[in-house]
């Protein structure tokens, strides 16, 4: 008989303890993207202040002892006793769910947090929190603990440990924050210090004026000597490309997202210096784009919704790119550009070569999409197009900026005739793809098995190591494609060049889903596309250039998670019959610490030097291998590091790679895996 279920089986989760029960509800995830959205809460709630008008700075710190602290100076939580729950203001946004001041649009006229569960969250997944408050000359502190209850054999999430005490007087005004992650919730409490700095810059270029300053005082700033020393663990010993420890920064721009374009476009060729301008609001809908071309052929927008990225776009970006289109359009007639028999120009082709930042300001945004990064509300984007329908036309019709109109027409009108020229050519491909796949036969090491969610493409650095892997693969699923020679660097071509390319129409052939507005994921045969290159310069330059292609041609493989890079060993140690390899430096280091004579020690020049079984025992079985799952995290900082690296301009490439570059450690990829076959990672 089956275990009765009535009410007395229903448990009730009283105050926090829902949190730390399923904390992944409310941060996502237990890992490194979940402690990171810690910190973003509470820095959220600092910077609702500023764009507010109540506080003009913001100061985040990163502390020794592994807490975390933000300080603004605005207005400062209430302290005062709340009317119906008789406690402090203070106790109630940070012990109860969905308590706020972002509810009612009366305090935060915008705001990144609406649910009122940000403060309290935090307070839940922390073994400890602290608030202080600098408000009416005194100043405020209240603490909150996360303890083991003996009675109930549970932890106690964010109980208060005293009442919120006066310690004092002051003339500072605003609110400090200080929590530490609990190492019991989350598989690493060390924040990334160059994630928190990206997005700390990030924000001061969305709200201009606003001073952010960060400080991360973990770990002193270690001298040569000291990095000699071998005491010195290489967790201790932080990449000196990061932030340099014990050195406040600060972030301060006056332009707004007009300085955040130029940023973007730094390490570009833009066609005019000062970027276009538009701002205003329609409806309680506040709407600001900036917008700057360079010479090159993709298009870049990068947009937001109260400080909130959203890459997945929304009614924001499609009321954009309807205005955009339809007003520049307008011109093109008006200027004789496009005859009456004529048809409208694309988007596309008025986008070609932008570089754009827009940020809507919503009052209640409603989030869809797998990530929540797209923007819902059907009432932004009529009232998107009727700002840039008026603002951009009276732009383009001041005398100073007519020229600029004819500039960006011509380069569309050049646009469009190119698009149709690689269209044809697409076409032609299409009809060809019988004969085209004869050829790819003998270079394509195609794998037997018709079900792509579990079919791999690994394409293969040279012959002599697409030979290996094809003898060493299980053909049942695993198909491989050598590339022979060193394919195009796509940044800056267009797109009928990257199809003449013949390693690129292989690619393109291979995975049958097409390309640029083409691409379809439905297509796909192969759901893991593994990039697999020697471990040195020449296979790092190919991963990069393999990389560019897909991000700017095939981006939804990249972030529908299909794109993986291998990560063959870079050294044998052998022993007697005892083999073991190494994947990095330091991993060599601890198989060879016990280690005294009596071993050899390869080093792998290529994948080339691998007999087939070595090359799937230790690069393609999926029970052994490490792969390293490619994502974008962060769009505007992937977008310039693809500029530096694969564009025109040697200095900015010569600067990062001797900063950062180590051919050697899987730590370029930043982040590691859980398990050799399940691990994600970003790249």
């Amino acid at each position: 008989m089956g275990k009765t279920y009535d009410a007395g089986n229903i448990q009730v989760l009283e105050g926090l303890d829902a949190v730390r029960m399923r904390p992944g509800m409310y941060i996502g995830s237990t890992g490194l993207r979940g402690l990171h959205h810690m910190l973003w809460e509470i820095v959220d709630n600092a910077i609702d202040e500023a764009m507010g008008g109540y506080a003009s700075q913001v100061d985040v710190t990163l502390y020794k002892d592994g807490s975390v602290g933000v300080r603004d100076n605005g207005r400062g939580v209430p302290v005062d006793k709340h009317p119906t729950m008789g406690v402090s203001g203070v106790e109630v946004i940070y012990t109860r769910l969905h308590a706020g001041g972002k509810f009612n649009g009366e305090n935060y006229a915008y705001s990144g947090g609406l649910h009122g569960v940000g403060a309290s969250v935090v307070n839940a997944l922390s073994r400890w929190m602290t608030v202080d408050v600098f408000l009416n000359y005194k100043h405020y502190r209240m603490r909150f603990e996360s303890n083991y209850d003996a009675a109930t054999g549970k932890i106690q999430s964010g109980h208060p440990a005293g009442d919120l005490e006066v310690v004092g007087n002051t003339r500072k005004k605003g609110t400090e924050v200080r929590f530490m992650p609990d190492d019991r919730v989350f598989e690493s409490i060390k924040l990334n210090s160059e994630t928190v700095l990206r997005r700390l810059r990030e924000l001061a270029y969305l709200n201009k004026g606003i001073t952010i300053t960060f400080l991360d005082d973990r770990v002193q700033k270690v001298t040569k000597s000291e990095e000699d020393n071998e005491d010195v663990e290489d967790s201790d010993v932080e990449n000196e490309n990061e932030v340099v420890q014990g050195e406040r920064q600060s972030f301060c721009y006056q332009g707004g997202i007009i300085d955040y374009v130029k940023y973007l476009n730094a390490d570009k060729t833009p066609v005019f210096d000062e970027p276009i301008y538009i701002e205003g609001t329609r409806e309680d809908i506040i709407f600001r784009v900036a917008i700057q071309y360079t010479d090159s052929y993709t298009e870049n927008i990068f947009s937001y919704v109260n400080n909130i990225p959203t890459a997945e776009g929304g009614t924001h970006e499609t009321g954009f790119k309807t205005a955009y289109t339809k007003v520049l359009n307008d011109f093109a007639r008006r200027l004789g550009a496009l005859k009456d028999k004529e048809s409208n120009l694309g988007g596309d082709d008025f986008r070609e070569g932008m570089t754009a930042v827009m940020v809507a300001m919503v009052k209640n945004p409603q989030f869809e999409g797998q990530t929540k990064g797209r923007l819902g509300n059907t009432e932004v984007k009529p009232a998107v197009e009727s700002i840039l329908n008026q603002q951009l036309t009276a732009y383009f019709e001041d005398l100073k900026y007519q020229d600029l109109a004819q500039q960006l027409i011509e380069r569309a009108v050049k646009a469009a005739r190119v698009r149709e020229a690689a269209r044809k050519a697409r076409d032609v491909a299409r009809t060809k793809n019988a004969l085209e796949a004869a050829p790819l036969v003998g270079k394509l090491s195609s794998c037997t098995g018709r079900k792509a969610a579990d079919n791999e493409l690994f394409i293969v650095e040279g012959d002599s190591a697409g030979g290996s892997a094809k003898q060493g693969r299980d053909r049942r699923f695993q198909a491989i494609l050598p590339l022979r020679g060193k394919p195009l660097n796509v940044e800056k071509k267009r797109l009928d060049q990257v199809l003449s390319n013949e390693e690129f129409r292989s690619i393109i052939t291979a995975l049958g889903t097409n390309i640029a507005e083409s691409f379809s994921l439905t297509g796909l045969k192969y759901h893991k596309v593994i990039i697999l290159s020697d471990a040195d310069q020449d296979g790092a330059h190919i991963r990069a250039i393999l990389l560019t292609f897909f991000y700017r041609y095939m981006k939804e493989l990249i972030t529908a998670g299909h794109v993986y890079i291998g990560m063959p060993p870079l050294y044998k140690v052998q022993r007697g019959s005892k083999i073991q390899y190494a994947y990095d430096d330091v991993e060599l280091q601890k198989i060879t610490k016990g280690l005294t004579k009596g071993y050899t020690l390869q080093r792998y020049k290529g994948l080339g030097e691998m007999n087939p079984d070595q090359l799937w025992s230790t690069t393609m079985d999926p029970a052994q291998r490490k792969l390293m799952c490619v994502t974008i995290e962060d769009a505007a900082q992937a977008e310039r590091l693809v500029t530096i690296l694969m564009g025109d301009k040697v200095d900015p490439r010569r600067q990062y790679i001797s900063q950062h570059a180590n051919f050697n450690r899987e730590d370029n990829f930043t982040a590691v895996t859980d398990q050799p076959e399940q691990g994600r990672a970003k790249a």
